[in-house]
Formats: C-alpha cells, sequence, structure tokens
C-alpha cells in the first residue's frame, strides 16, 4: 500500500509546547503548577539519594565515623524517599485524579464547541475531517502525556545541575568523560529517534486501515449486511492483508533498530561508563587515593544519571515531543479553524413566512468540477406548500442545505423577506426554519427532549406535535421515556418509522416561519404517509412548508411543485398543471402509479 505523504506540521515543537501549557493552565492552573511541582520535590529525591546518600554513608563508615550520625544519615534518607512516596500517592489521590477530569473535559468542550459551529464543509475534506478525528481521540491523551513530559524534562535539567556540579566538585575528569560518552553518540541517538518517528507515522496510517475493518466488524450499522450479503470473506481478506502490511514493515523497522540500539547502550554504558569511566575512576581511588570509596560510588551513579539525563534531553524527550507535538498542533489548528460561513449585521425575526426570492443561485461541493446547482431562480410566497421533485443527484437536499445556511451559494442570492440570508446573523436565519434531514438521527434521552430538543419543554406541545406526526406508540413514562439504551438499559428502542415520527414532530413543535422536510415519509408505511400529508397540511398552515420526496402521491396537494434535473429547475407548477403539460414529473408520476395505488 503506497502511503500519503504527510504534511509538514506548521507550528514549531516549543510553540506547540507553550501553547499547550497555556490552554491547560487556563483550564486548571493548580493542575500545571502543582503537577511540576510536586513531581520534582517526589523524584528528586530517589535521584540523589545514589549519588550523595550513598557518599556519605560510605565516607562516614570508612573513616569509622560516628554509628549515630551514619544511623541518623541513613533514617533521613529512608525518611525523604518514604515522605516523597506517600505526598505523590496523596497528592494524586485527592488532588490529580479530579482535575484531571476537569482537565479532559476543559479539552474536550473546546473541541465540541467548536465543532457545533464548524462549516459543514469542512466534513467533506477527508483530509480535514481525518485530522479533526484524530485530534477528538487523541488530543487528551496527548495533552497529558505531554505534560508529563514537561515535568520530566524540568526534573532532568534539575538533576543534571545538581549531579553534574556533585561530580565536578569530585573530579572535573570524570564528568568530561561522562558528557564524551554522551555527547559523542547523540547523533545516533537523534538517527535512532527518527527511524522510531518514521515507523510511527507509517504504523499509525496503516493501522487507520485495519481500524476500519475493526468498525465494521463491531458496528450494528454494518451487522445486518455482513450476515446476509456473503461479504465476510472479502473483508477478512482485506484485513489480513492489512495485518501482514503492518507486521512486515514492523519487521523491517526492528532489525535497523535493533542494532541502533545495541550500538547505542553498549557504545554509552559498555564501553563509555563501565570500561573507560570504571577503569578512570578505579585508578584515582586504588592507585592514586585521590577519590574516597564514597567518591568512587558516587562518580559511578551519578555518571548513569547524568548519562541517561543527557539522552533524555537530548534525544527520547525530542522525539517524544516531536510525535506528540504533531496531535497537538492538529487540536491547535482545528480550534483556530475560521469558518466562511460568517455572521451578518442583521438578526432576523422569527415571525410570520415572508417572501423567499432565489435568484439565478449556483453552487458546487468542494473538489467537484461540475455544479450541484446551476443558475437555479424561483420564488415561494408565504404560506406555500412546496415540493422539489427529481432523480437522485438533481440538487434537491443541496438546495435546502443552501436555504438553511449549512453552504453559501457560489454565485447568486437567497432573499428572505427582501434581504439576503447572508446578511442575518447565522443563529438567527438558522431559528426561522423547522428542518427534518434525511439522515435524522434520535438522541438517548426522553422523547420530550428528544422532539423538543431541549431539557426544558412545553408538554402540552410536544404530546401535539407527535400527534401531528402520527406517532402513536405507548410511552412507558410518557415524556419522560428514554429512547435508545447508551445511558439506560430499560431505554425504549424504536422502528425506523417510529423514530422517522419524532423527527417530524421536532418540525411541528419549533415555533418557526418555515419548515423543510427532507424525504418525510421515506420510512413510512402508505396508510402512515397519507395520515402524515393529511397532517402537515393541517398543521402548518401558519408556516411556509418546503419538503422533498420521491413518492410523488405525497406531492398533490403541495401549491407549488418544483422539478429538478442536473441542478437546474425543468418544470414548476401545480400536480394539475405538470400532469397536463405531459413533461419529465408526469412521465415520473405515471411510473409510479403503474405500481402504486395512489
Amino acid at each position: 500500500m503506497k502511503l500519503k505523504k504527510k504534511r509538514t506540521t506548521e507550528h514549531s515543537l516549543f510553540s506547540n509546547i507553550f501553547y499547550l501549557l497555556g490552554v491547560m493552565f487556563k483550564i486548571s492552573p493548580m493542575l500545571v503548577i502543582g503537577e511540576i511541582v510536586m513531581h520534582i520535590l517526589c523524584t528528586l529525591p530517589g535521584r540523589l539519594v545514589p549519588v550523595v546518600g550513598l557518599k556519605f554513608v560510605i565516607d562516614e563508615v570508612s573513616s569509622d565515623g560516628d554509628p549515630k550520625t551514619i544511623i541518623m544519615g541513613i533514617s533521613l534518607i529512608i525518611g525523604l524517599l518514604i515522605f516523597g512516596d506517600i505526598t505523590n500517592a496523596l497528592f494524586f489521590e485527592l488532588f490529580v485524579h479530579r482535575q484531571r477530569e476537569k482537565l479532559d473535559l476543559g479539552l474536550q468542550s473546546l473541541l465540541y464547541k467548536k465543532a457545533a459551529t464548524l462549516d459543514l464543509s469542512k466534513y467533506d475534506n477527508p483530509e480535514y475531517y481525518a485530522d479533526f478525528i484524530l485530534a477528538v481521540e487523541n488530543s487528551s491523551d496527548s495533552i497529558r502525556y505531554m505534560l508529563g513530559m514537561v515535568k520530566g524534562y524540568i526534573e532532568e535539567i534539575i538533576s543534571f545541575i545538581l549531579i553534574g556540579s556533585l561530580v565536578l566538585t569530585i573530579d572535573p575528569g570524570a564528568l568530561v568523560i561522562v558528557l564524551v560518552a554522551s555527547f559523542v553518540f547523540i547523533p545516533v541517538g537523534f538517527y535512532t529517534g527518527k527511524l522510531l518517528n518514521e515507523r510511527r507515522e507509517k504504523i499509525t496510517e496503516l493501522h487507520r486501515v485495519s481500524d476500519y475493518f475493526a468498525r465494521v466488524f463491531y458496528l450494528q450499522d454494518y451487522a445486518g449486511e455482513i450476515r446476509t450479503s456473503g461479504i465476510y470473506p472479502l473483508l477478512r481478506r482485506r484485513f489480513s492483508e492489512s495485518a501482514d502490511n503492518v507486521i512486515n514493515t514492523q519487521r523491517r523497522y526492528i532489525k535497523k533498530l535493533d542494532k541502533l540500539f545495541f550500538l547505542q547502550e553498549s557504545a554509552i554504558y559498555v564501553i563509555g561508563y563501565t570500561l573507560v569511566l570504571t577503569l578512570y575512576i578505579g585508578y584515582k581511588t586504588i592507585v592514586t587515593g585521590d577519590m574516597s570509596a564514597g567518591d568512587f560510588v558516587a562518580t559511578f551513579n551519578g555518571a548513569i544519571s547524568i548519562g541517561g539525563g543527557i539522552l533524555y534531553l537530548t534525544v527520547y524527550s525530542v522525539r517524544q515531543f516531536t510525535e506528540r507535538s504533531k496531535i497537538i498542533d492538529k487540536y491547535r489548528k482545528f480550534l483556530k479553524t475560521t469558518n466562511k460561513i460568517v455572521d451578518g449585521p442583521h438578526i432576523a425575526e422569527c415571525g410570520k413566512p415572508e417572501i423567499i426570492k432565489v435568484k439565478n443561485i449556483s453552487f458546487s461541493y468542494e473538489g467537484n468540477e461540475k455544479d450541484s446547482l446551476d443558475g437555479v431562480s424561483f420564488e415561494i410566497q408565504p404560506y406555500e406548500k412546496v415540493a422539489l421533485v427529481g432523480y437522485n443527484g438533481a440538487g434537491k437536499t443541496t438546495l435546502t442545505n443552501l436555504l438553511l445556511r449549512l453552504y453559501d451559494v457560489k454565485d447568486g442570492s437567497i432573499e428572505i423577506g427582501g434581504r439576503d440570508i447572508r446578511e442575518e446573523t447565522v443563529e438567527s436565519h438558522r431559528a426561522r426554519f423547522g428542518a427534518v434531514f434525511q439522515d435524522f438521527q434520535i438522541f438517548s434521552a426522553s422523547v420530550g427532549e428528544n422532539v423538543a430538543l431541549s431539557k426544558v419543554y412545553d408538554s402540552e406541545r410536544v404530546w401535539q406535535a407527535l400527534k401531528s406526526a402520527g406517532f402513536d406508540k405507548p410511552l412507558p413514562n410518557g415524556l419522560e421515556t428514554i429512547l435508545l439504551k447508551e445511558f439506560d438499559d430499560e431505554g425504549l428502542m424504536l422502528s425506523g418509522g417510529e423514530q422517522q415520527k419524532i423527527a417530524i414532530a421536532r418540525a411541528f413543535y419549533k415555533k418557526c416561519p418555515y419548515v423543510i422536510l427532507d424525504e418525510p415519509s421515506a420510512n413510512l408505511d402508505p396508510v402512515s404517509e397519507y395520515e402524515l400529508n393529511h397532517a402537515m397540511m393541517e398543521n402548518a398552515k401558519d408556516k411556509t412548508v418546503i419538503f422533498i420526496s420521491h413518492r410523488l402521491s405525497t406531492t398533490r396537494n403541495a401549491d407549488k411543485i418544483f422539478m429538478m434535473e442536473n441542478g437546474k429547475i425543468i418544470e414548476s407548477g401545480s400536480h394539475e398543471e405538470l400532469m397536463a403539460s405531459g413533461g419529465k414529473y408526469a412521465e415520473m408520476f405515471n411510473l409510479q402509479a403503474e405500481k402504486y395505488t395512489i
């Protein structure tokens, strides 16, 4: 499988780190400060004891020091270590867990708030959408991980300064050996880090393919199709191929990485520290007597600590920072995404219906060369019931999306009450519409909340809306009956038609002058369809209604019908007028009439 070249990160590593700390500090300043300070206070003693503590004990024992002093020193060392562990445990149990939940909630809230206002066109861009999903799924973990990296980095710097100073006072030559052994092999470490990053990126890309198959196998949406279509062997083979790609990619990198890790570990630790440094400080201790036994232990343990710290500061942390920075960069860019659909200066009134004028509009989706709508013009008078009909791909749903300003027209304009809808604020404009989409959703909430789309609702109006939509299923707990089982094991499950009636009831419930119904009877039986049409005409007398339907039996009572084809309106008029003209509408209607009794 050929992988696409990844885009480079626009923000620098340090820019992303400081941006991240700023976001975290805004949400929970005490968590950021507390974690850094407590980490240093609790872990630093453990780094210093093998160097300073052991040196003190060995020197005291070697010089026949006072036993009480030795015992007090050992007790102090143990006490510091125990105090650090207890303090750290209490800090996490009493403070960190709660604040991390607050941090996660704050980070996710920023994402969700942005996603709720994002232009719909962004979802049409596969690359952008993939980055968005990656940011949502990984940002919290990456941000917490980054905070841990920052804590570790600060700790290593402080440890390097303190332990390096101690080794320097004991013997500058020993410090030189440590630094040379560490820095000489930094290029190897960087190259290793580069390979690890490269491997991680390729494996992540390959995992996206296998993750797709995982979703297909476990999501309910695909369950029926997999069990009845016989596609399982094909999917299983494709999954095996993607898994083989992952394994083969891992194998190619592991061969190189094993050699590099062996070189790095053997060169730095075996040759640099175990051999060269040990011979040097052993000579200083045994032959010349310039070092005490305590100095020997302190220098050797200090060298190991300094060497590990240098590698962490220069190689390991940079690699990890770089990897996580890419996720932070996606999170950051997503939050800073600017919308093309922006507020106008005027707040639209949600009163009586006004004339809708569509003036020579054209529109094309991103990446499409051909316009989905091409020079469409029409007028809708207040209170009219208008049907949009045509074959799939004619532009019907696109037209309603433009009316709702989910997208903006490329050319031309849409006016309501004589004002271009782009002059209104987005929220006030959309508040004028009640819309039921073809791909409507039912939420895991009560029936009342699902109809009103709010926690607070007028029960009488909800019942009336359900009645108008033809919903008559018994509800065990009335409007408080919970739908779906995500949050309630006793949640009520509905058929496709019942769900559609709930969605249609939303349009009846909402106080608005315009209603858009995209395939309002797609999941309904003929009787329910007839009842819905009757209820719609009866209960929406005070509204302008625009509906899309492939079943032309629903269009007979429309005041006006627009027949669409290839992004244009090719016919318009009442049902009787279009049947009399004998055009495309009449042809489509007659084809359906042959199969259904109307």
